[in-house]
């Protein structure tokens, strides 16, 4: 979905578990001795200290070779290094910086590049809703909407690390949010794990609990280019959305409260085909939806979520690139998806290795309740209260074709 970007010490770590030394591996080392990740990054480009947390790179690996590195700032995802055609190279598939300096800068570089997002993905209608009786407002950031949790969502705060539930193939990260974050009520205690599987799947889990009645929708805003070449538009990926209907918006990319079908129209992935087949096609009403995004920035309701349950053991969408080889699967149990396929990136954003990225370079796959579900009380809510737990599963699973 649209970003940030339209929006108004690393240090090597070990940790000991019993009697186990359990090592986040920094899996290469660069000619001037500096130790390196796979996909190139420097970690102590990561290393330093905001509001007296550490933010650090964290880097998972598996037996296969895959890579993925994290930092804490905003639970993002920088780079994830896949397995390509070629079976024994690698491509970095994830938009993102090389540095955390441009990360924090959310003056220059505001992105929600990789981000865990929270406490509310996606959009809530001018900022405003009722929770427990009570009307609640929002701050407003674009469009006149509150978007992905406001202005300082936690994709700009620093999550914790639960070292004791960390090592090479797991990350925990952990965000208290006070009551009032953001205007949202209730104390609430978040986990985002982050496990690299042996069978390549970059398996993600949000959990929450709240003292006071609140909402919340967590989702990662991964920017995936699996061609690993995101300095030309990726729009000759193949998606793949296995979903009957979506959601369209207004010209502010607020939903309407409609479900409309895909068939046979702009929206209609069922059948896998490349994005540029459709996304070029401004013709009709659907048309208009993509004239309004400059693309794709909008909410599929899934086939795989049925009667208020989602199962995450069938395929919910799926992205390949033919220049790579590379195919990734997404489960989950949510009831939407978000794809957005970087419409506002504009080559004004210098990512890794001093790559500009152009408009269309990425598609992000949202695995979400739907947009402003909490004001439209017919859709899946986003309700959570006091003794209940947030429970929210995405798995993106990677291999060759």
């Amino acid at each position: 979905m649209a970003g940030a970007e339209y929006s108004d010490k690393v240090m090597k770590k070990f940790f000991i578990a019993g009697s186990a030394a359990c090592v986040i591996l920094l899996a290469a080392c660069g000619g001037n001795g500096a130790r390196l990740t796979k996909s190139g990054l420097d970690p102590a480009r990561f290393d330093t200290v905001a509001g007296e947390k550490h933010i650090a790179l964290y880097t998972l690996t598996n037996a296969d070779g895959m890579e993925v590195c994290i930092t804490n700032f905003g639970g993002r995802v920088v780079s994830i290094m896949a397995k390509d055609k070629n079976k024994d190279s690698f491509r970095d598939v994830v938009l993102g910086y090389d540095n955390i300096a441009q990360y924090m800068d959310t003056v220059n570089n505001a992105s929600d590049f990789g981000a865990a997002i929270g406490r509310y993905a996606n959009r809530i209608n001018h900022g405003q809703l009722v929770i427990g009786g009570e009307k609640v407002q929002l701050p407003v950031n674009n469009f006149g909407h509150c978007l992905h949790g406001g202005p300082s969502g936690w994709q700009y705060q620093v999550y914790d690390v639960d070292e004791e539930a960390t090592n090479d193939s797991t990350l925990t990260l952990v965000m208290h949010s006070p009551d009032g974050d953001n205007g949202f009520p209730g104390n609430i205690d978040a986990t985002v794990v982050y496990t690299l599987t042996a069978d390549n799947t970059l398996d993600i889990t949000f959990r929450a609990t709240t003292d006071k009645e609140t909402v919340i929708n967590m989702t990662n805003h991964s920017y995936f280019n699996l061609s690993g070449n995101p300095a030309v538009a990726g729009t000759n990926m193949v998606l793949y959305v296995n979903a009957d209907n979506y959601t369209p918006t207004d010209s502010t990319y607020m939903t309407t409260g409609e479900v409309r079908s895909v068939r046979g129209n702009q929206f209609d992935f069922r059948s896998a085909k490349a994005l540029y087949t459709c996304i070029a096609d401004t013709t009709g009403m659907n048309g208009q939806q993509i004239k309004y995004a400059g693309g794709f920035d909008h909410n599929w309701c899934l086939n795989t979520y049925k009667d208020g349950e989602g199962d995450d053991t069938k395929v919910a969408a799926s992205l390949y690139s033919p220049d790579s080889g590379i195919f990734m699967q997404v489960y989950t149990n949510e009831p939407g998806l978000q794809v957005y396929t970087g419409n506002f990136l504009d080559g004004g954003h210098i990512g890794k290795h001093g790559i500009a990225y152009p408009q269309h370079a990425s598609v992000c796959l949202e695995t979400q309740k739907y947009p402003d579900a909490p004001n439209k009380p017919d859709w899946t809510q986003a309700t959570l209260r006091p003794g209940e737990t947030y429970y929210s599963h995405v798995a993106y699973h990677f291999s060759v074709r």
